[in-house]
């Protein structure tokens, strides 16, 4: 019997007329707000609690569940097309992405992202539904000491994005976690590097820089190449075969684990599920359809696989734990305590049919997510064939509005044109900007977990230090850290190509 109402429940949103509306008006909402750099999708949520706190529960969730599902996709497209990642999840998609739309496949790879989205997103959504229990108690396994070991592990991650100098992408990735430091101290309440300026005791947002070192700088470019005809892009082929679905089979659900594994950690989120993937897929593909970077399917799939695969992973600690996993899910809490319930261990106790409520939503969103990803795309890709001339302007026109939203501030603007120069100049001289937002939306992190477990250790250096060997958890990722920095240099490569003459 309760087998049935589980079953009952997943449908509810697919035989209810007004469900099923709702969630298909939020994943097509999402889509394009996602799309719009500036407009998150924690944005979009926070705004709905406002018209939906006097709803009844279930049409309050569906909505807002269409809109997450397609806000975390949405961010794609302009990622895919001008290299402006509508949100810090899509930041990882432009890598291979935008090459692609430059090689004139930009259908080809809005088709694949939206087709590794919806699988990384169902996956995601099983294992919310059936290993929700397993997953949140491994996750109540990691200590601060060991965000910690996984914020750095995704700065070493500059290697693989910094081209061929390591050092030039370390720096930009230290330049990432500097501006993320500027500010108020969450701990003291003292400002740093504010310089006694009031207006940055705030700090400055991760999405102004995101917007003004992607793309500004990419303008400033660009502007130089006027004389260039666009190139035509190929839609008629949108929908990828099902022999290079199958090839990457693998892959996709690699990437989707990681996606959970990282998206029921608190705290962390599709960003950072985004960017392990796609260095994952770096390391572990060895003949890429094209070189990571220019353009490899590989370098496409990872990252849309992941971040979709996360909402899945957040879900986890959001309604067993109580404990948001990203901001999305922090905002979703705030809601379901507003409709009179209290996210974490009694509610799955006193309410199990409202995961299963979740999960339909989920998988619902999903169908949608593909129905309405898989079209518009000729009038998306129409935009990369505009003269750039007139391109150009309508993309800075785009990011002021975008960095004007985020806090309606002029100053988010000043930030986001600074960036963009920043940006050009870096680009100019063979620095790579991907790490620079890396740095960023990782630093508090990796602030945040060092001085959680110093005080654990009342500033004891010896004893934080002796922690790193002495609990197996924290003892793996320490070693996986040395393996990567090992993995990165050139002594390795020269080892590993001698060993590998010696098999042979």
């Amino acid at each position: 019997m309760e087998n049935l109402s589980a079953i009952q429940y997943v449908m509810m949103s697919f035989v209810s007329l007004k469900l099923l509306s709702l969630v298909a008006a939020g994943t097509l909402c999402g889509i394009y707000i996602g799309a719009i750099p500036g407009l998150s999708v924690t944005m979009a949520v926070s705004i709905l609690i406002s018209f939906t706190f006097s709803w009844d529960l279930n049409p309050a969730l569906a909505l807002m569940i269409g809109i997450w599902t397609g806000g975390v996709y949405g961010g794609s497209r302009m990622s895919i097309l001008l290299n402006i990642p509508g949100a810090p999840a899509a930041v990882a998609t432009g890598f291979d992405g935008y090459p692609l739309a430059k090689l004139g496949e930009a259908g080809q790879a809005i088709g694949l992202s939206t087709t590794a989205s919806v699988i990384g997103g169902v996956i995601g959504v099983v294992a919310f539904a059936f290993a929700a229990p397993v997953i949140s108690e491994y996750s109540l396994m990691f200590a601060p000491r060991d965000y910690l070991l996984l914020a750095i592990m995704g700065i070493l991650l500059v290697g693989s994005l910094s081209g061929e100098s390591l050092a030039k992408g370390i720096f930009a990735g230290a330049l990432g976690v500097l501006l993320s430091m500027v500010g108020m101290d969450n701990f003291t309440g003292q400002g740093r590097f504010t310089f006694g300026n009031v207006g940055l005791m705030s700090g400055i947002h991760f999405v102004a820089i995101m917007i003004g070192i992607f793309g500004v700088s990419e303008v400033m470019v660009q502007l130089r190449d006027l004389h260039i005809e666009p190139i035509k892009q190929d839609v008629s082929r949108i929908i990828p075969s099902w022999r290079l679905l199958f090839k990457h089979l693998y892959l996709i659900i690699k990437c989707s684990l990681i996606g959970i594994g990282i998206g029921a950690l608190p705290g962390a989120g599709g960003d950072i599920a985004a960017l392990l993937a796609y260095g994952h897929a770096r390391r572990s593909v060895k003949h890429p359809t094209r070189p990571f970077g220019e353009g490899a399917y590989e370098g496409l799939i990872a990252p849309e696989t992941a971040n979709n695969a996360c909402i899945g992973g957040t879900s986890i600690p959001m309604l067993t734990l109580g404990i948001p996993g990203d901001a999305v899910t922090a905002v979703i809490i705030g809601a379901l305590y507003i409709h009179g319930l209290k996210p974490g261990p009694m509610l799955m106790i006193e309410t199990p049919h409202l995961l299963w409520f979740i999960v339909g939503c989920m998988l619902l969103a999903n169908v949608f997510l593909l129905i309405f990803g898989l079209t518009g795309i000729r009038a998306f890709a129409k935009m990369v064939e505009v003269r750039k001339g007139l391109l150009m302007p309508i993309i800075v026109i785009i990011s002021i509005v975008g960095a004007y939203a985020i806090n309606n501030s002029i100053y988010d603007i000043y930030w986001m044109l600074g960036f963009g120069i920043v940006g050009y100049f870096m680009k100019q001289y063979g620095f790579q900007v991907a790490p620079v937002i890396l740095g960023v939306i990782l630093g508090p992190l990796m602030e945040t977990g060092y001085r959680q477990a110093m005080m654990d250790q009342q500033n004891n250096l010896l004893g934080f230090l002796a922690q790193f060997f002495v609990n197996p958890l924290t003892l793996a990722l320490t070693l996986s850290i040395v393996f990567m920095i090992l993995g990165q240099t050139q002594l390795w490569a020269k080892l590993r190509g001698k060993f590998s003459r010696k098999i042979s």
